[in-house]
């Protein structure tokens, strides 16, 4: 295997030459560099956060998000409310710090796509043998019972008594134990995350990887992309320059945007760093009588998608006190007295995908600088997620429902749950965060209406590809690591037959 080379530790500048750079290491960007690394292409892999594993990962949340989380867990989309959106930045990127939650893009997604946006090859027939490779090798499988707990099964139980649809979760992980701190990296290196699957399986297969090593612009000659320009996090000055035949970027639906712009990348479509869509969410707790201890579980281990066809989806989100105590309502003794009854807190989480749509810009550092706005038919469709969520929940024996609603912090019943699906409140009463950002550089055949191809080559500029979430023209509607995935093993396909 080739070792990793932590930009920390640089003490010259480096020059590299290879087929392929790939920028990223998350679930488009570890997938291609294994893929194309198995086919025998020369293959650097460059990451801008550090290499961490199971012995790195202390269960603290304070100290994992500073060493884990793109900056420190507080990357903003702006608006009102501005809205946070957790990001890795490590390797493996998300995939580190997601809860391992493996959805195929529903069908009638991919026909969308295909119908609405142009998208050639990508139709469920057409991506079920890239879905089937990505499983078997991550091992997905629904959550066993000797991980599945009691904030699962009394949702499911609520579910159940409303005649409500659900299931548990399909996962990739090989011998968790239901830790429950899959949001702070994983202690014994279940999660099957980029870091111990596919990365490792691209440095056994000769890709070279460097680390804590920034892409400040991408090289290009004559209309083509020619290589990249990086900075090693370490020895001020050291910088990293990498010539390729071919540049995939897979820094994520934010930062990929940020990056081909302050490259100069020519936008022929107008459309780049537009048709940013999240999974808006708010976090729903529950109080019971009886003890919930829903830290002895997988904290995202079933679903309700009894709602789908409204761009409604609920599923487990238990989180460490940590993080459960600045969003608990109540202050003073009323605050003390909800802590003290952790034990006894369910929690869940309702998302919906979005008919909003927000923005990505370079800044004039070339960070980029996000903006989102809610719209009234999204905030109607979250109210009402958030409704049925503690519906769901008092249905399931809970004695008062907190929703995350500033207006009503508190639920003492079913008609309360009921009353709230049908509300209409302002953007700005959320307790709002936002998940799986995608869109910003939406795939097509249309050039004058995408910014890159069905396979996700850049139009207007030969040999730079896009292998993220950004290629998705609209919602995918779940969590998307398992499409990224599947999309990133079919472009390093057709990549790889260009080299």
């Amino acid at each position: 295997m080739t070792p990793a080379v932590d930009g920390a530790t640089v003490a010259e500048d480096v020059h590299e030459k290879a087929d392929v750079v790939v920028v990223g290491s998350g679930a488009g960007g570890a997938v291609v560099a294994r893929e194309l690394a198995a086919r025998g292409k020369d293959v650097v892999l460059l990451e801008e956060g550090g290499f961490f594993t199971g012995k790195d990962f202390t269960g603290n949340p304070r100290a994992m998000i500073d060493l884990l989380y793109r900056n420190r867990g507080l990357t903003m989309a702006l608006g009102r409310p501005p809205i946070p959106i957790p990001l890795g930045r490590c390797v493996g990127g998300t995939t580190t710090i997601n809860s391992g939650t493996c959805y195929r893009a529903p069908d009638y997604v991919l026909e969308e796509w295909a119908e609405r946006y142009g998208v050639t090859g990508a139709r469920e027939p057409d991506l079920r043998p890239y879905f089937e490779r990505v499983e078997a090798e991550l091992g997905v499988r629904p959550v066993p019972d000797d991980i599945y707990g009691r904030n699962s099964r009394l949702f499911e139980r609520g579910a159940a008594a409303l005649g409500y649809d659900g299931a548990r979760i399909p996962r990739n992980e090989r011998g968790c134990l239901g830790t429950g701190v899959c949001a702070v990296g994983c202690p014994q290196d279940a999660k099957q995350a980029m870091h111990v699957s596919y990365v490792p399986r691209a440095q056994a297969a000769g890709a070279r990887l460097y680390t804590r090593c920034r892409v400040d612009r991408i090289l290009l000659s004559g209309g083509r992309a020619i290589g990249v320009n990086a900075r090693f996090e370490g020895e001020p000055g050291r910088e990293l320059r990498a010539l390729a035949r071919h540049v995939v970027v897979a820094c994520g639906a934010l930062l990929t945007p940020a990056l081909l712009e302050r490259s100069s990348v020519p936008n022929p479509s107008g459309r780049r760093g537009r048709n940013l869509h999240i999974h808006p969410a708010t976090r729903v707790g529950a109080l019971f009588d009886e003890e919930v201890r829903g830290w002895e579980e997988v904290p995202q281990a079933y679903n309700v998608h009894h709602f789908m066809h409204e761009g409604i989806f609920i599923q487990g989100q238990f989180v460490h006190p940590a993080l459960e105590a600045p969003v608990l309502p109540g202050v003073g003794a009323v605050h003390k007295a909800r802590m003290a009854s952790y034990a006894r807190l369910g929690s869940f989480g309702a998302l919906i995908s979005d008919e909003s749509a927000g923005s990505v810009r370079a800044t004039r550092g070339g960070w980029p600088r996000v903006t989102y706005q809610l719209g009234a038919t999204d905030a109607r469709k979250l109210a009402r997620a958030i409704g049925l969520t503690a519906e769901i929940f008092f249905a399931a024996g809970a004695r008062e429902v907190y929703p995350g609603v500033h207006s009503r912090p508190v639920l003492h019943g079913i008609d309360e749950a009921r009353a709230l699906q049908h509300a209409t409140l302002p953007a700005a009463d959320f307790e709002m965060m936002a998940f799986h950002p995608q869109g910003t550089a939406r795939m097509g055949e249309d050039p004058r209406a995408a910014v890159t191809d069905s396979f996700g080559r850049v139009h207007g500029t030969p040999r730079l590809w896009v292998g993220d979430a950004s290629l998705f023209p609209s919602s995918c509607k779940v969590n998307p690591q398992i499409t990224i995935m599947a999309f990133a093993t079919r472009l390093a396909e057709h990549l790889a037959a260009e080299l």
